[in-house]
C-alpha cells in the first residue's frame, strides 16, 4: 500500500505539561520533531547558533500549533551556553522533562581531503555537543531528584561505519556509546536515554550542501532502500515522540533504526560514493565553499 498522508500517532494531549529542549531545532528534522511535540501539548525550547533563524521558526511554530516556543541561541560546543539554555528553560517553563540532542554537522568528502580542523569541528558539534547537553541536563535532574529523558539522533552508520563521512561516523558512534552507557548508569535516577538511527530523511538545506548540483540526482537514496522511498519527517517525529513519552517508559538504552531497511541492503549510506571521480570531488568542494560563503 502506498502511503500518501502522514499523521501523528499519539493522542493530542500526550505531552500536556511537558517541557522539551530540541537542539538544532530551527530547521530540518529538529523543526519537524519540535512542531509535533507542540501539537501534542508540550512547551518547546529550540536552540542553534543562529538566533534569527530560531526566532523565525519559533514564530512559525507558534502560529501553526498555538503552543509556546522559546528560542535560545546556543553553540552546543560551549558548556556555558548549554547551561544558559537550561536556566532560560527553567525560568520560562519551571522545569524540563526531555532533551533531544539533534544538533549536527557533516562533510561528505574523501577523508584524505579533510583538514584536522574539519574533522575536529564535526566531532565537537556532534559528540562534544551531545555530551555537554546530556551532562548539563543529567546533573540538573539528579540534583533535583526528578525523572528525565534524553533522546539522541544518531544515524545508521554509527553502528556500521561509512566511507566519505568518517568524522560524522566517529562522532555518531561515540553518541551511540554514550546512549547505552548513560542508560545503564542513570537509569537508577529514572533518567532514560535512547537514540534514533535514521536512514535517508532529506532536508532541503542540509542535503543540498552535502550533495550539491547533479550529485543529488546521480546518488539517489531511494535506490538503496528496499521500500524504494525516503523517509517522511512525520514518521521520524512519531518515533521521537513515542520514545520521550510515558508510553515508552520501559525502553532504555535502545537505538532504534528507522530507514526502510536500507542498512540491511547495504551498510554505510555513502559507501557508493566511490563512483565519484577526482574531478567531480573538485566540483563538489567548490560548490560547498560557495554555499558557505552565501
Amino acid at each position: 500500500m502506498q502511503v500518501t498522508e502522514y499523521t501523528g500517532m499519539l493522542r493530542d494531549d500526550a505531552f500536556k505539561g511537558k517541557n522539551i529542549i530540541v537542539t538544532g531545532g530551527g530547521t530540518g528534522l529538529g523543526k519537524a520533531m519540535g512542531t509535533y511535540f507542540l501539537k501534542l501539548g508540550a512547551n518547546l525550547v529550540i536552540t542553534s547558533r543562529k538566533l534569527e533563524v530560531l526566532q523565525k521558526t519559533a514564530t512559525e511554530m507558534e502560529a501553526e500549533t498555538g503552543g509556546k516556543v522559546l528560542a535560545v541561541a546556543c553553540d552546543v560546543r560551549n558548556y556555558n551556553e548549554v547551561e544558559n539554555v537550561l536556566q532560560q528553560t527553567i525560568e520560562a517553563f519551571g522545569s524540563v522533562n526531555a532533551l533531544v540532542n539533534n544538533a549536527a554537522g557533516n562533510f561528505i568528502s574523501p577523508t584524505e581531503r579533510l583538514s584536522a580542523n574539519a574533522f575536529s569541528t564535526i566531532i565537537d558539534i556532534v559528540l562534544k555537543g551531545s555530551v555537554n547537553c546530556s551532562l548539563a541536563l543529567g546533573k540538573h535532574w539528579i540534583k533535583e531528584g526528578t525523572p528525565g529523558n534524553i533522546l539522541n539522533i544518531i544515524t545508521t552508520y554509527a553502528s556500521t561505519g561509512s566511507g566519505y563521512v568518517v568524522p560524522s561516523a566517529c562522532a555518531k558512534g561515540g553518541v551511540l556509546a554514550m546512549t547505552r552507557s548513560l542508560a545503564a548508569e542513570w537509569g537508577r535516577h529514572q533518567i532514560r536515554t535512547n537514540a534514533i538511527a535514521p536512514g535517508p530523511f532529506p532536508t532541503k538545506g542540509a542535503w543540498e550542501r552535502l550533495l550539491p548540483g547533479e550529485m543529488a540526482a546521480k546518488f539517489d537514496f531511494k535506490n538503496r532502500v528496499p521500500l524504494k522511498r525516503v523517509g517522511n519527517h512525520q514518521e521520524l517525529a512519531n518515533l521521537a515522540a513515542f520514545l520521550i513519552s510515558d508510553f515508552s517508559g520501559y525502553i532504555n538504552g535502545e537505538a532504534i533504526t528507522i530507514d526502510g531497511g536500507e542498512w540491511l541492503q547495504g551498510a554505510g549510506q555513502f559507501n557508493g560514493l566511490e563512483m565519484v571521480t577526482d574531478q567531480m570531488w573538485d566540483g563538489i568542494e567548490q560548490m560547498t565553499r560557495s554555499a558557505k560563503g552565501s
